[in-house]
């Protein structure tokens, strides 16, 4: 319970955020609208003054206030609002419609777990060749902390136009840029996480004239792995981001990103604001199994689950 408090509490705190900003985002465009089919609106105040505060025209025009709640196409959609539109997508559509969150959700998932597939060995590679070469250490390790320079923004497509130039298209470019983002933090939490054996159990193994594949297996890797955990936690997360990001140069017709997509240029942000809550509410439970396997191996392993 005294874990669960904290969250409900910034859960709170940010519906309530988001309930007062509703009124001064969308009371513009409600008074407009009011004003066009009669309702009343203070004469002194020019509705389509862009320099008047939005908390003003509230003020002024409280009875619209309400108003600002239920709009079709509003700047900024109600909580309730978007809450409605998930249930109806997720829960009262058939998966198989491309009106289904569902089925929105697994075209991403299905490169998003590829992609962490890859980037994960990849990581892991590249963090063990980093601690036990230091011709590595020194050359790849700088390449991979410059890489996460470059937006994947621009990255992105970039990609998608080489592989597509390629032949290759569908589920594996956009599995390319998951893995992308995903790999750095398993290279950095597995390299942390090798070396984290102090001088004192080295020597041990040493004493013991352990070899190095010995010295891995019975002391780095089971050191490394709440490293690695809280690695794959953060890589997950970014391999959502990764494939999502690759959905919106590519015009793709399904994933949360193309029904981003079809929110912004349709001018339904309720559409987009649900996409958008949607992946949250998969990179949450991503992350959930990933601490559900976490709690269990650690347990196993004599470690005591953060």
């Amino acid at each position: 319970m005294k874990s669960i408090l904290p969250v409900f509490t910034i859960i709170a705190a940010v519906l309530f955020i988001w309930t007062l900003a509703v009124v001064p985002m969308n009371m513009h465009l409600t008074a407009d609208q009011a004003q066009r089919s009669g309702a009343i609106v203070t004469p002194d105040t020019p509705i389509a003054r862009k320099e008047t505060n939005g908390f003003v025209l509230a003020l002024k025009n409280p009875h619209l206030i309400p108003l600002t709640y239920v709009g079709k196409r509003p700047n900024l959609p109600s909580p309730h609002q978007v809450a409605v539109e998930m249930f109806d997508t997720i829960f009262g559509k058939k998966i198989t419609s491309k009106r289904s969150l569902v089925y929105h959700g697994w075209v991403t998932l299905a490169p998003t777990l590829l992609g962490f597939a890859i980037g994960t060995l990849l990581g892991v590679l590249l963090a063990v060749g980093i601690v036990f070469s230091r011709v590595m250490d020194k050359s790849v390790m700088p390449w991979a902390i410059v890489s996460q320079t470059i937006p994947i923004l621009a990255l992105a497509p970039m990609i998608i136009v080489v592989l597509g130039a390629a032949g290759i298209h569908g589920v594996l470019p956009k599995s390319v840029i998951a893995a992308y983002l995903s790999f750095f933090p398993v290279v950095v939490g597995m390299v942390k996480g090798l070396r984290g054996p102090d001088h004192m159990q080295l020597d041990l193994l040493r004493t013991y004239s352990t070899n190095n594949a010995q010295g891995f297996w019975k002391l780095r890797l089971p050191s490394s792995t709440p490293f690695l955990f809280a690695s794959l936690k953060i890589g997950i997360s970014a391999s959502l981001i990764g494939t999502i990001v690759a959905e919106l140069p590519t015009g793709a017709k399904a994933g949360f990103g193309a029904r981003m997509l079809v929110g912004d240029q349709y001018g339904q942000p309720i559409l987009s604001w649900a996409a958008l809550f949607a992946a949250a509410l998969t990179a949450a439970a991503l992350v959930g199994i990933i601490s559900f396997v976490e709690r269990g191996t650690l347990r196993k392993m004599g470690m005591k689950p953060a």
